[in-house]
């Protein structure tokens, strides 16, 4: 579905990136994990379009997509959800589901504005109010419902559970393990194994820009060693 293939990148003359591989597959749920500065969001943005590639390769869908640009990545349906959300502050609940709309595509979920809803039953009892007056919690679940209108058939997912209560991000985690069994490819980036072992299939582990570890969540949930070397703080 994705694969990045001995990807570089840097932001000016600070490399982040070494010869990064990632695939995933289609149907399955990767995480990224390390720690704070790891490489895991640099690495989702690359995928995206959103910083350059110096050199290595990027393909979607058989397609190579290393030079295109962010909008012309999402066209082909490879949603992305930032870490900051991005969502329009200004435009109501409604609106900021109608801003991110494509039409559907084969071999990947469809989405409308009532099925996201049905997903995040608290965006649906407030379809005027403005993304700005909402809560932290609620604006990450309308993050995540635009995303889904542009009908995907993978989706990154930037530190989703960030800054968070723990309620509220154990119902991002329900959601999550929804979006899988819908059949989305989900690629996110976290911090934190324990939470994700509900949906997760695999996990990669980043250290300093360079991929050192992976494999499955049992393996990884197996070797305390690992943990403690790539993911304590």
């Amino acid at each position: 579905m994705l694969e990045l293939r001995k990807v570089n990148a840097a932001y000016g003359r600070a490399q982040v990136l070494f010869d990064l591989d990632l695939e995933l597959r289609a149907g399955e749920a990767l995480v990224l994990l390390g720690r704070n500065g790891a490489g895991k969001s640099t690495a989702l943005k690359a995928a995206m379009g959103l910083i350059p590639v110096s050199s290595g390769e990027v393909i979607f869908q058989s397609k190579p997509i290393t030079k295109l640009e962010p909008f012309r990545i999402a066209r082909l349906g490879l949603g992305y959800v930032p870490e900051d959300r991005r969502i329009f502050g200004d435009l109501t609940v409604a609106e900021n589901l109608e801003a991110g709309r494509q039409p559907p595509r084969d071999g990947a979920p469809r989405w409308s504005a009532e099925r996201v809803f049905e997903l995040f039953p608290s965006l649906g009892r407030m379809p005027a109010r403005r993304a700005s007056d909402m809560s932290g919690g609620e604006q990450q679940m309308l993050a995540i419902g635009r995303t889904l209108m542009g009908n995907p058939g993978a989706m990154l997912l930037d530190e989703p559970f960030e800054g968070l209560a723990p309620l509220v991000a154990e119902a991002i985690v329900r959601t999550i393990a929804e979006l899988k069994r819908e059949g989305l490819a989900l690629l996110l980036s976290d911090q934190h194994p324990r939470r994700l072992r509900r949906f997760a299939d695999r996990a990669c582990i980043i250290e300093k820009g360079r991929l050192r570890y992976s494999g499955t969540m049992t393996a990884l949930d197996a070797d305390p060693g690992l943990r403690e070397r790539f993911l304590s703080v």
